[in-house]
């Protein structure tokens, strides 16, 4: 029976447990302090899941790091982006190289404006850094929770380890592509929380679906542009931990970026919305890192800039939303260092 380690009792972290025990997984979760742990065994799974959501035998809770790491296959982290490097120093000392590094974080590391892939490699033995794999993908938690079907993507530097990934998490009802594409899959599930945040505006401020198509269509495209401009595969952003994970992030009110968007527009402040929500929405981190970026870049980023001013600089939402959907059309892979067209023609590198 395979055995793995999960960090994190994040929402996403409890389900992943869940469904990877039912599987007939041994599921060690790693809570940080000896109280939380006897939360979670008392009175059951994070109250944001579904009701009903019960813990099988297979799952169990720990807040000892030795335990929770002893003889897995894997260990997947799944913690708030800003926290990422914090839990990799506290579980590097029990990483060997046998085990698969799995994270299921979305979102940029405020500073550095690093990867999280980037931040583990930083963290753990160089020794250990080809067995680091991402998973990510349209994949609302309470939805896979409820054993509804899903697809998701691992990626790894290298095929074989991301095939190993694969089949370790992959369920019944989650079926699990893999990619080699690293950068391109980290800046998809990223990246895509700030459009949420603005399909969430579009929605609250009553514009209609042709303008939330709008916005969601030309977020992939700048989504895209950044993707290009760091290094990723512009193919990567059509595939699930692109436009799969954008289209179900912009469009479900089960995502938490998106009710910060619906919130905002109803002229909630931002701490009071974000301090009300039992999960962290990383668009709203990761609008910052994104934003210094296209500056740093020269890169052409309208979405995120709007996105930031509204955030940061308390730009009036409904002047800035206006100004985004009046903004001046050029062609649509056009953009300031954006590379697009010269990218798409010379691009042939499509894997077997």
């Amino acid at each position: 029976m395979p055995k793995i380690a999960i960090i994190g009792t994040t929402a996403w972290g409890i389900t992943l447990g869940v469904v990877l025990a039912h599987k007939g997984t041994q599921v060690k979760l790693w809570a940080r302090t000896e109280q939380e742990a006897a939360k979670l065994i008392n009175n059951g799974p994070n109250p944001s899941l579904p009701s009903g959501a019960t813990l099988p035998p297979q799952l169990s809770i720990t807040s000892s790091l030795s335990e929770a790491l002893a003889k897995v296959q894997a260990v997947i982290i799944v913690v708030p982006s800003q926290s990422m490097r914090q839990n990799v120093k506290l579980i590097s000392g029990y990483l060997d190289e046998t085990m698969l590094i799995v994270s299921a974080a979305k979102g940029l590391e405020i500073g550095s404006s690093k990867r999280m892939s980037e931040v583990i490699a930083e963290e753990i033995d160089p020794n250990f850094q080809s067995n680091i794999c991402i998973l990510s993908g349209p994949n609302l938690s309470q939805e896979i929770l409820n054993n509804l079907p899903a697809a998701t993507v691992i990626a790894a530097g290298d095929e074989t380890i991301a095939r190993k990934a694969q089949k370790l998490v992959a369920t019944p009802n989650l079926c699990v592509y893999t990619n080699t594409d690293i950068i391109g899959v980290e800046l998809g599930g990223a990246v895509k929380n700030i459009i949420a945040l603005g399909a969430g505006i579009a929605d609250g401020l009553g514009y209609g679906d042709n303008a939330k198509a709008a916005l969601i269509t030309r977020g992939l495209t700048e989504m895209t542009a950044l993707g290009v401009a760091l290094g990723a595969n512009p193919l990567t952003f059509s595939g699930l931990a692109g436009l799969g994970d954008l289209i179900t992030t912009c469009a479900s009110p089960l995502s938490r970026n998106h009710y910060v968007g619906v919130e905002l527009a109803k002229g909630r402040p931002l701490k009071e919305i974000t301090d009300s929500m039992t999960g962290v929405a990383e668009g709203v981190s990761t609008t910052l890192v994104v934003w210094n970026l296209a500056q740093q870049l020269g890169l052409e980023m309208p979405i995120t800039e709007v996105i930031y001013r509204i955030l940061y600089e308390g730009a009036d939402i409904r002047r800035s939303a206006a100004e985004l959907m009046n903004a001046g059309a050029a062609h649509e892979l056009a953009g300031r260092k954006w590379r697009l067209f010269s990218f798409f023609k010379r691009y042939r590198g499509i894997p077997s």
